[in-house]
């Protein structure tokens, strides 16, 4: 029995032979060959040191060629990987590690500080350098160690017996909303995905594909690493290891890179670097990601030359939403049959929305509701050991996405946010989404997160957070009448306040982290404007000083 192509291991020892341009990075050109002979190494000597249990590595490194190494070397011996998240801190960090019952821990000196000392359950035990769990990947030691298998051949596969179905990623959710939770990915489900994806952009071994958003991310395994294993392109890695907007059109031009990937913001933070004449002379062809506001991503394709599109979708998997050429403005585009909005509360459809002729939604309340596929519990694999999660997603037999929309009666879907991103503004509901696209109109905004605090009597008020573009200064009169121009802006949509932060608190893969701008509210060394309550006209915002916060406190603390 040979390797299952369906598999990634499968994939790799499709390419053990191939002398074609396999990476490239600072200092490192090497073909497939050399590529899949690196992970034959790694996983020689993962099974050598295989325990009894799980057998779960975690990798926490940036966007580096040993990363590219450890991730064909788990598939080839049969591995799980856990993407450990850099973000993370201390509890939270060695809560992943120990609920995902690492074997395992490849990292390199800069990440040791954040594992080191760590209490890590039962399976790690306390990471240190002396119980020969953690791997350094520039500790000269641990390379000799891994090294004493150079020129491995590549794992039996009646041995490892890898197939479609076995387990091959432990993939955590972003934790935008409550705590992250780790997602199953099959092997087959991940090789589906990356062959759906080079098929759509067309990759062949000619191209270039850009590897910047960091790898233990479904967006950057799903649509990047896996398309180019897929189509046998090259891999280029950023020249720092991680995203760079600086850096983006110099490695494009220095690699010749041909395709990039993103999840979150990536294009609003390129487009916010000084625009030269020639940004257009250059490799890149096609953009794919999701999560971009979509004026953004028009101005990227125009400033770079390239086409750009932006989707819907999740690291579970269970709803896809794609544009279409004919997709109205705002809107994600459409999706295939069984994908609905549904009333949390009633499990039934929402109306679809309606607009008045200036683009307003007249019937937010009764249209927006979860988005749903009834048939997306067959692409949701799971999460690890986590029931009640599960349950939560899969209801009725249905997938619930946990994101808000609204769908017009053309069948174009609307994203409205998070399910707790609803507002309720003098007795109305609506949600926080619609609001920041219209913010991200503004030509000083580079982000807008939009979210409730609390009314001194009862109910919400609108707070955004914007983060401006580099020497863009908020002129609060022009500001307030930027806002009164805007014709789809719902009558109680206008921001009460607003934060003006050097740059928004983000996730690793550049997702705002509304949740802790909600918490901190006006308690915060950034500047926040509003409109007080007795202001003489609603174009008034002043600075808000300590007596405010002092007078606000009071009063939502004493709301009835």
């Amino acid at each position: 029995m040979g390797y299952d192509s369906n598999t990634i291991a499968g994939l790799f020892a499709a390419r053990s032979d191939d002398a074609r341009p396999g990476l490239v990075a600072p200092g490192v050109t090497m073909s497939w060959e050399e590529v899949v002979a690196a992970a034959a190494e790694r996983a020689a000597w993962l099974i050598s040191v295989r325990r009894p249990g799980p057998f779960h590595v975690a990798i926490l490194l940036d966007n580096v060629p040993e990363y590219l190494f450890w991730l064909g070397g788990a598939a080839l011996a049969g591995a799980v990987v856990v993407g450990a998240n850099p973000t993370h801190r201390g509890e939270d960090l060695a809560r992943d590690l120990a609920h995902t019952e690492c074997q395992l821990l490849i990292t390199d000196a800069a990440h040791l500080p954040l594992v080191d000392s760590l209490v890590i359950g039962d399976t790690i035990g306390v990471v240190s350098r002396t119980n020969n769990r953690v791997v350094l990947v520039d500790d000269p030691a641990d390379v000799a160690r891994v090294r004493a298998f150079s020129g491995a051949a590549l794992p039996d596969p009646d041995e490892t017996a890898i197939t479609a179905d076995s387990l091959g990623y432990l993939i955590f959710t972003s934790g935008t909303s409550g705590a992250p939770k780790a997602c199953l990915c099959s092997h087959g489900r991940m090789m589906f995905i990356g062959l759906v994806i080079s098929q759509m952009f067309e990759l062949i071994p000619d191209d270039v594909c850009y590897l910047a958003m960091p790898l233990f991310h479904s967006n950057a395994l799903m649509a990047g690493f896996t398309p180019a294993l897929t189509a046998g392109a090259t891999m280029a890695l950023p020249s720092t290891g991680k995203f760079s907007a600086s850096c983006f059109l110099p490695d494009v031009r220095k690699f010749g890179v041909t395709y990039f990937n993103y999840v979150g913001k990536p294009l609003a933070y390129i487009l916010a670097t000084p625009e030269q004449p020639d940004d257009s002379d250059n490799t890149l062809r096609q953009v794919f990601g999701n999560e971009a506001a979509e004026a953004d991503v028009a101005k990227f394709a125009e400033r770079f030359g390239c086409a750009a599109v932006d989707g819907y979708g999740s690291t579970e998997g269970g709803a896809v939403v794609q544009r279409t050429p004919d997709t109205p403005k705002g809107s994600l585009g459409r999706a295939p049959e069984g994908t609905m909005v549904i009333d949390p509360e009633s499990g039934d459809e929402c109306p679809a929305a309606c607009f008045d002729d200036q683009g307003r939604l007249l019937n937010a309340e009764e249209a927006t509701g979860e988005l749903v596929s009834t048939g997306g519990s067959s692409g949701f694999e799971g999460y690890w050991r986590n029931d009640e999660a599960e349950q939560a997603r899969l209801r009725n037999g249905w997938y619930w996405t946990g994101d808000l929309a609204y769908r017009d009666q053309d069948g174009f879907f609307y994203f409205a946010g998070r399910s707790d991103d609803w507002l309720r503004v003098d007795g109305e509901n609506f949600a926080a989404a619609p609001v920041a696209r219209i913010l991200e109109r503004h030509p000083d905004v580079v982000l807008a997160s939009v979210y409730a605090v609390p009314d001194t009597v009862v109910g919400d008020q609108v707070m955004a957070a914007l983060q401006l573009q580099p020497g863009a200064v908020f002129e609060p009169e022009k500001f307030a009448a930027f806002l009164a121009e805007q014709s789809d802006m719902g009558t109680k949509w206008t921001p009460r306040y607003i934060r003006l932060c050097e740059a928004l608190p983000i996730t690793a893969t550049s997702k705002v982290l509304t949740r802790a701008l909600r918490t901190e509210r006006w308690n915060t060394p950034d500047p926040v404007w509003w409109q007080p309550p007795s202001r003489e006209t609603a174009a008034e915002y002043r600075v808000v000083n300590e007596t405010d916060v002092v007078e606000l406190e009071t009063a939502i603390a004493s709301r009835a």
